[in-house]
């Protein structure tokens, strides 16, 4: 890398390993799978090295945006698409999309308006999460109102058409591990319902890894993350029918200017998609299951700890490892357990949706099989110690 000087001065390349020292930052093993809080995922060196490129070019940034949409658009077998700098900002500049459609003045106006125009955007309740942000605000943002359908654990057909009337502008559904899964009407059935009465469907598909499965399946809109099973940088894409598409693109002069994302993210998540859909190295679920075996072996030796397999709630080919602990044997609850495993030199974040039944689950796609067996030693070296203290207060008891 090249230095860059200023007059006198001259600043230092930073390396991977010395910007833990010089922003005196933690070390992390990501358990966790590819979450925002961490990261989200590492980029393969090609797309790096795209991002770079584009950082050191100049585009007319309208022809950039156009003409990777329409590349993106037939790598995928869609009509059009764009690219955004989040999921987040995705679901925003939709909603505001269909919502605003040619309206020049509610596009510059949105802020303001009280045009009576379509806002209300249908969401099945079990869908109404919050996946680090609220789900209600990224609508609401957008100029959308939500309207929750069915109950939290039901969500049929009939339950969404119940609800469309002249002022429905959208039906969102989220396909998400963070949503609830039983009972609810399947994309399909969002389609034929949106369909039959005219109104787009909009599928939230951040964290999905397949690019093509909701929008053939006849959603209008579909956004993912790119920085999540594409391995993309940090940015968004929604695909989907061209004009609804060119309604998106054109928030950039409204609601999307603060959400704008930059030349080196557009063309490092078009070369990311590019290598995803034409030369894939992804992990199988059967890979993970082999690099996670022995690890599990381990922990089943443990006193106070079982481990299994789980297979991804929302239906990924995905498999982590599921560790319960014992609070009776092991005398700290797992709430306590992943405080502590954050703690040190290096922190490891497990997910952590069931820390309430005592378990955790340790996604190993971004984790090697050496950090497995970091991640068992600091386990071991946890309960080793709790049971340890535990033991001396028993006798410090009996003694008196």
């Amino acid at each position: 890398m090249t230095l860059v000087t200023n007059n006198s001065c001259s600043v230092s390349p930073v390396n991977k390993d010395d910007m833990y020292k010089k922003y005196d930052l933690k070390k992390v093993i990501n358990a966790s799978g590819r979450m925002t809080i961490l990261g989200v995922s590492t980029p393969r060196p090609e797309v790096a090295d795209t991002v770079v490129d584009g950082l050191n070019a100049y585009f007319e940034m309208k022809d950039l945006v156009t003409k990777t949409g329409h590349y993106i658009a037939k790598l995928l077998d869609a009509e059009n698409a764009v690219v955004v700098s989040c999921a987040s900002a995705g679901i925003v500049q939709s909603v505001a999309a269909l919502i605003i459609k040619d309206d020049r003045d509610l596009l510059f106006n949105l802020h303001s308006s009280d045009k009576p125009v379509p806002r209300e955007i249908i969401v099945p309740k079990g869908h109404n999460v919050n996946f680090g942000a609220p789900i209600g605000t990224m609508i609401a943002l957008g100029g959308g109102v939500v309207v929750e359908a069915g109950f939290a654990n039901e969500c049929k057909s009939e339950q969404i058409e119940a609800l469309i009337n002249p002022n429905t502008a959208a039906i969102l559904y989220v396909k998400s591990h963070h949503c609830v899964q039983k009972s609810m009407l399947s994309v399909p059935q969002a389609v034929t319902v949106a369909h039959k009465h005219g109104i787009p469907l909009i599928v939230d598909a951040a964290a999905e890894e397949d690019l093509q499965a909701y929008y053939n399946m006849g959603a209008d809109l579909v956004i993912y993350s790119g920085a999540k099973a594409i391995e993309g940088p940090t940015s968004g894409l929604v695909v989907g029918k061209d004009q609804l598409i060119e309604w998106v693109k054109q928030q950039s002069n409204g609601i999307g200017r603060p959400m704008k994302v930059g030349k080196e993210s557009i063309l490092g998540l078009t070369r990311a998609i590019e290598l995803y859909m034409t030369d894939r190295h992804n992990e199988s679920g059967a890979d993970m299951v082999a690099k996670m075996t022995p690890f599990i072996q381990q922990l089943n030796r443990l006193n106070g700890v079982s481990a299994q397999v789980v297979w991804d709630g929302a239906g990924r080919d995905i498999a982590r490892a599921e560790i319960s602990f014992v609070e009776q044997v092991i005398g700290k609850t797992a709430v306590e357990i992943i405080a502590l495993m954050k703690q040190g030199d290096t922190a490891v974040y497990f997910r952590e949706y069931k820390a309430n039944e005592g378990k955790v689950e340790v996604d190993v796609r971004a984790v090697s099989r050496e950090q497995l067996s970091v991640i068992y030693q600091k386990i071991s070296a946890i309960i080793a110690e709790t049971i340890l203290v535990n033991s001396i207060l028993i006798d410090a008891e009996e003694v008196k």
